[in-house]
């Protein structure tokens, strides 16, 4: 009797549950900066993975960056690539293992500058990687440096005035130039700083991975991401920062879906 009793209990704390923690999601403390978004994007690829059930047909790629430790955070196969050169490591894997899923997990200051040649080309020639890409408009690793993405007049350690074009250039929308390039699939730009937002970014991902399977191209996904650390505010100050001044410019959606 006390077996069934238990049994009944088991079943009923089944059925009400609501969240459970994704098996490829290690138990290591995460270093990320409290509030970052870059532990919710880490989830929603570990859930989709799992969900998708590709745990052992998946190859991630992580640069330098605040993700350089990427592979102490999930239960997958991961190659670390020097600064920027994620895709073009993402490629040589992909080609010599055409039936392995294959990411890249960058951030701006890596895919955007250092790194913008790889992204192009390999977007142009049409992968068939699935990328994804951190924008929070910072350095965020090496002390909150101008990145290629940082807004008109948003301050940094080396911008303390704000940005400004005549001196620093205009911000670098990767995702609008890829989105014209021939060789990418589909294109989305997403955010985690809501949990409405973090919902869509989950579907935008498990369509990058689902795409990839049709090997059509480049599957390109840009989360817009806060910075606490890097910006000087509370997470809450960074997540209305965003809404207010990094969306206008980044707006969200998919801005290139495939015809079913």
């Amino acid at each position: 009797m006390a077996e069934n009793a238990i049994t009944t209990k088991e079943l009923i704390k089944k059925e009400n549950l609501v969240y459970q923690k994704t098996r490829l999601l290690t138990d290591d403390v995460m270093h990320y900066c409290p509030g970052c978004g870059h532990g919710t994007v880490h989830r929603l690829i570990a859930e989709i993975i799992e969900e998708m059930d590709i745990q052992s047909e998946i190859i991630g790629v992580a640069p330098v960056g605040c993700s350089v430790l990427m592979y102490n955070y999930m239960n997958v196969d991961m190659q670390e690539a020097a600064h920027g050169r994620a895709p073009a490591v993402a490629t040589g894997i992909k080609r010599l293992l055409p039936e392995k899923y294959v990411f890249t997990y960058q951030g701006d200051g890596d895919l955007a500058a250092i790194g913008t040649a790889e992204t192009i080309h390999a977007c142009n020639r049409g992968e068939n990687i699935t990328m994804i890409f951190i924008n929070n408009g910072i350095y965020g690793m090496t002390g909150g440096q101008m990145a290629p993405t940082t807004l008109v007049g948003m301050k940094s350690s080396t911008t303390p005035y704000g940005r400004e074009v005549s001196q620093m250039g205009n911000p670098l929308n990767m995702t609008d130039l890829v989105v014209n390039l021939p060789g990418t699939y589909f294109v989305s730009r997403q955010s985690v700083h809501t949990p409405g937002n973090v919902r869509k970014t989950k579907k935008a991902l498990k369509k990058a991975f689902e795409y990839q399977a049709l090997n059509k191209g480049v599957c390109f996904v840009e989360v817009v991401s806060n910075c606490p650390s890097g910006w000087k505010m509370t997470p809450l100050e960074s997540n209305k920062w965003l809404a207010e001044n990094m969306l206008p410019f980044y707006p969200l959606g998919d801005l290139k879906v495939p015809e079913e």
